[in-house]
C-alpha cells in the first residue's frame, strides 16, 4: 500500500495540526486544514501560522494540487484562500457544507453578499469520491457528527480524520454545534474503524490529556479500537451517546467560533469590504450559547 510522505505543522495558539501530504516522486502535494492566525482582541490577521507550511512547499519545490478542509472549523480561521492565491491548488470540502452554510448564513444575517450554495469552494466532495495526488488516488469518506459536513481523507495507509477522533487518551469530538449529532458521530467512527488496523490516523487537534506532558497527533486504527476512552471496541452507541452528550453539556464554546465560522464557510475568505473599505466580522448578541 502507498505510504505518502506527511509533514505536520502544529499551531499551539489554536491547538491545531495542519498537514502537507506529498507524492514525493512527482512533487505533488495536498495541504490539509491550514491555519490563518487571528487575534480576536485587535482583529488583526497574520501569516504566522501558515508561513512554515509555505516555506516547506517552496524549499521542497512542491506543487500544490489541493487544499483540503475536513470541515468548517469553529476554532481557527482557514488559510485556504491565501494559499490558493500564492501557491495554487483547488479548495475542497464535503458537499454537506451547504447545510452548514445555510445555518450560519441565517445566524449572521449575511444577506445578498453570501449565497449558501458551496460555490465558494472549488470542489464539493461526495462520499467515496476520489481525490488524486499525482499518480495516486485517495478518497473522501463522509464522517458527520461533529458537524454535518465532516469528512475524512484517506491517502494510502493514512487517514486524516479532522475533529472526529482525537488521540485515544483524549477521546472524540464534541457534537453540540448546530447540526451535530452524537449518534451520527458514533456511526462515522465505526466507518473509520473499517479501515485496516495499521492505518495511520492524523488528528486535527491535540490538547494534552491529563497525565500527558507532550502534544501528539498520530495514532492508528488499532490504537483507537483498543484504547479510545470514549469509543473503543465494545462500547455501544447508547453508552457513547450518553457519555458524549453529558460531556458536551460542560464544554465552553471555542473562543474563535464566531469569527472562524464566518470566514470558513467562505472557504477562508474574509467578508467583502463595506462602504468605508473596511471588512467586518459580526457578533450576534444573546444568540450563540443560549
Amino acid at each position: 500500500m502507498w505510504q505518502p510522505d506527511i509533514t505536520a505543522f502544529f499551531d499551539e495558539t489554536t491547538n491545531t495540526v495542519s498537514y502537507v501530504v506529498t507524492h514525493n516522486s512527482e512533487k505533488r502535494c495536498a495541504i490539509i486544514d491550514p491555519v490563518w492566525h487571528f487575534d480576536p482582541a485587535s482583529g488583526h490577521t497574520s501569516l504566522d501560522s501558515v508561513a512554515a507550511i509555505m516555506k516547506h512547499i517552496r524549499d521542497n519545490d512542491l506543487i500544490v494540487e489541493h487544499i483540503l478542509e475536513t470541515h468548517a472549523h469553529a476554532d481557527h480561521l482557514s488559510a485556504a484562500q491565501y494559499i490558493k492565491r500564492e501557491m495554487g491548488g483547488k479548495i475542497c470540502i464535503g458537499c454537506n457544507i451547504i447545510a452548514v452554510q445555510k445555518t450560519f448564513a441565517a445566524l449572521f444575517n449575511l444577506g445578498d453578499d453570501f449565497v449558501p450554495d458551496g460555490s465558494q469552494f472549488d470542489t464539493l466532495l461526495r462520499d467515496r469520491e476520489s481525490v488524486r495526488l499525482g499518480e495516486h488516488t485517495g478518497y473522501a469518506l463522509d464522517t458527520p457528527g461533529h458537524t454535518p459536513a465532516c469528512i475524512t481523507y484517506v491517502f494510502g495507509d493514512a487517514a486524516f480524520v479532522g475533529d472526529t477522533l482525537f488521540m485515544p487518551d483524549y477521546g472524540t469530538a464534541r457534537c453540540d454545534f448546530p447540526g451535530g449529532n452524537a449518534a451520527a458521530l458514533y456511526r462515522s467512527i465505526n466507518r473509520i474503524f473499517e479501515l485496516p488496523d495499521e492505518t495511520r490516523l492524523f488528528h486535527c487537534h491535540d490538547y494534552k490529556s491529563a497525565g500527558r506532558d507532550h502534544f501528539a497527533w498520530e495514532s492508528t486504527i488499532g490504537d483507537q479500537k483498543r484504547n479510545n476512552i470514549h469509543v473503543k471496541a465494545g462500547i455501544t452507541e447508547e453508552v457513547f451517546v450518553a457519555v458524549r452528550n453529558a460531556r458536551d453539556a460542560t464544554l465552553p464554546l471555542p473562543k474563535l467560533i464566531l469569527p472562524s465560522i464566518q470566514v470558513n464557510i467562505r472557504a477562508g475568505a474574509l467578508p467583502p469590504p463595506e462602504s468605508n473599505g473596511t471588512r467586518f466580522l459580526k457578533t450576534p448578541l444573546n444568540i450563540v450559547g443560549k
